[in-house]
């Protein structure tokens, strides 16, 4: 499946309205090996399974064409697909036990991503 100009392959799927987002996003997308494809940037969410309440709260991960995570998990995936040792932390956060507390700290940064580097009160999530 396509949206728009990129194809949803090993794509991280972000709010470019959240300056922390764009910055982290674009962070995993050097050298080559994830692409990033902003929310707003997609015709159809539902098409993909996806509402905007959603992607305005998480990050997911795409690959082959549909959506396959989302929150940490989308992160780690994300990280194994950069490849070189960030395979290793992405596949630790996927990691029974580990997974869980990379769920409570994934909330915790998005709820305050306002307040990360790179963040603006565009970040800030609705209550």
């Amino acid at each position: 499946m396509t949206m728009g100009d990129v194809a949803l392959e090993r794509t991280l799927i972000y709010d470019a309205d959240c300056g922390f987002c764009t910055r982290s996003a674009k962070w995993l997308a050097r050298g080559g090996a994830v692409q990033i494809k902003p929310w707003q940037g997609i015709q159809d969410l539902e098409a993909l399974g996806l509402t905007e309440s959603m992607v305005e709260a998480a990050a997911y991960w795409a690959d082959g064409g549909e959506v396959k995570a989302g929150a940490e998990t989308a992160i780690a995936k994300a990280l194994i697909a950069k490849g070189s040792g960030w395979q290793i932390a992405g596949r630790l956060i996927l990691a029974p036990g580990v997974r869980h507390i990379a769920g409570q700290v994934y909330k915790l940064i998005a709820k305050n991503r306002h307040a990360m580097p790179g963040g603006t009160d565009a970040c800030r999530l609705p209550s």
